[in-house]
């Protein structure tokens, strides 16, 4: 649970810093404790070799009945905490060191002569450390005496324990600097990664011959831009290979449709069988719409190659939305059409502007039952076009759809005058290639907002 938690919320960089803090807190402390561990058998074995070099110096003195000597060797060195008892055949103590006084033997262990034996026991007169004792067997004329001598643990154990605070206090820092030394080389490895993730994240339809940046370093990382850039390309020659199809096929279709269209006109004004009259007014309209769509295409296709138009003239909204005004109240003189026009001036294609604002002229009367209303402003710094109609509106669920490529709602795709599915579409193309942005906003009826970037070297008029 906690590592899919991690997984799903932290980054690729805290994630690898803090599985290497992890590796190496783990193999830390392992050596750590192996550490301590052959540190504290080396000390030990130290302890026994001293105790051993001990009981060899007392069974000699022993041996030779010197009992100056064994005196002698019975005195501790400065600093030493070395204890020496000295047992007859009996196993009454002969002899021992002054800090034992009369206590009684340190050990059970008996050897033969010239044998040792070692134990580890805590003695009932010291503290909490146990003692390493070795006993050595002596022949003597009076049977055979055995030498204990008795080292104390304290400084194993205290120097163990010094050893093991210290790995244990430097941890902590230890784990810090890995985890910052990776998080940073990580995020140093990353970088072309992150480089890469930008400029896909910038590349739209419309520039795909946009390649992602390649590291000088030829590892994964470069392969994975390689890859990338030749998707880019296929993905290129795919879309520009439909664009030059659509181009063309609806360009080859403008010459039979104006054929189509002059020869429907002569027959219209003809003298036609009766009840041909209709089917003849049907095929001029159908064939109107059909040079709509191809005309529709053909923008399309030119917005997606080439992308915003080279032409930057000022244009003044407000005389673009007087002229739909004008235009829609002499096409439907069943609606009332209102303008609320501020003087607005903005930067760009005044041609492909009107086009943008005429498709939402056009949606409005479509869908209104009685009253169009078109307004220009200013708002937020912005140059803004709002038509509103009073139809039926959109749903939330439709308001970015609509502007889709070919979509029409089901009220749309039964009334006979429906529009082509591709004027919003042409819309929200032609005000994005000028900076700008379409949104539907909320309320009765329909309303469609354009933004646009207000004209900055000179004052609306």
């Amino acid at each position: 649970m906690a590592i899919g938690w991690i997984r799903r919320h932290l980054g690729v960089r805290l994630r690898s810093a803090l599985a290497a803090a992890a590796v190496v807190a783990a193999a830390f402390t392992v050596g750590a404790a192996a550490f301590v561990y052959l540190a504290r058998a080396d000390l030990a074995g130290n302890v026994d070799a001293a105790a051993r070099q001990r009981a060899a110096e007392v069974v000699a003195a022993v041996a030779a009945g010197n009992q100056d000597a064994l005196a002698e060797t019975l005195k501790p060195s400065p600093g030493e905490q070395t204890l020496v008892q000295v047992l007859g055949p009996s196993g009454r103590v002969e002899a021992a060191s002054a800090a034992l006084g009369d206590a009684a033997p340190l050990s059970p262990l008996r050897p033969r002569p010239g044998q040792l034996l070692r134990e580890q026991r805590l003695l009932p007169f010291a503290d909490e450390d146990p003692f390493r004792i070795a006993a050595v067997g002596v022949a003597t004329g009076s049977g055979t005496r055995t030498v204990l001598v008795a080292q104390s643990l304290r400084p194993v154990n205290e120097s163990t324990e010094a050893v093991a605070a210290i790995l244990a206090a430097g941890l902590a820092p230890m784990l810090l600097v890995v985890g910052a030394a990776v998080f940073w080389f990580v995020g140093r490895s990353l970088r072309p990664v992150e480089a890469i993730r930008r400029r896909v994240a910038g590349i739209t339809a419309r520039d795909l011959h946009a390649r992602v940046p390649v590291p000088a370093a030829r590892d994964e990382v470069a392969a994975l831009a390689d890859t990338m850039n030749l998707m880019l390309e296929r993905l290129e020659a795919a879309a520009a290979s439909q664009r030059r199809f659509v181009a063309d096929a609806s360009h080859e279709l403008r010459s039979p449709l104006a054929t189509l269209r002059a020869g429907l006109d002569r027959l219209a004004l003809a003298p036609v069988p009766q009840g041909h009259g209709e089917l003849v007014e049907l095929l001029r309209r159908e064939t109107s719409r059909l040079a709509d769509l191809v005309a529709d295409l053909l923008l399309l296709a030119r917005i997606d190659e080439r992308g915003a138009t080279g032409r930057r003239d000022d244009v003044d909204l407000d005389d673009l939305a007087y002229t739909e005004r004008d235009r829609l109240a002499g096409q439907h003189p069943d609606l009332t059409v209102r303008a609320d026009l501020t003087p607005v001036r903005v930067t760009g294609d005044a041609h492909d502007l009107g086009r943008a604002l005429r498709n939402l002229a056009d949606n409005a009367a479509r869908h209104a039952r009685t009253r169009v209303t078109l307004r220009v402003s200013v708002c937020e710094g912005w140059g803004c076009v709002e038509v509103t109609d009073d139809g039926p509106g959109v749903p939330d669920a439709d308001r970015e759809r609509i502007f889709d490529r070919f979509v029409r709602l089901d009220d749309s795709r039964t009334r006979p005058e429906g529009g082509t599915g591709l004027g919003l579409a042409i819309t929200r193309q032609v005000v994005a290639a000028h900076g700008g942005d379409v949104q539907v906003l909320p309320g009765p009826g329909m309303t469609v907002r354009i933004r646009l970037p207000r004209h900055v070297d000179s004052e609306d008029h």
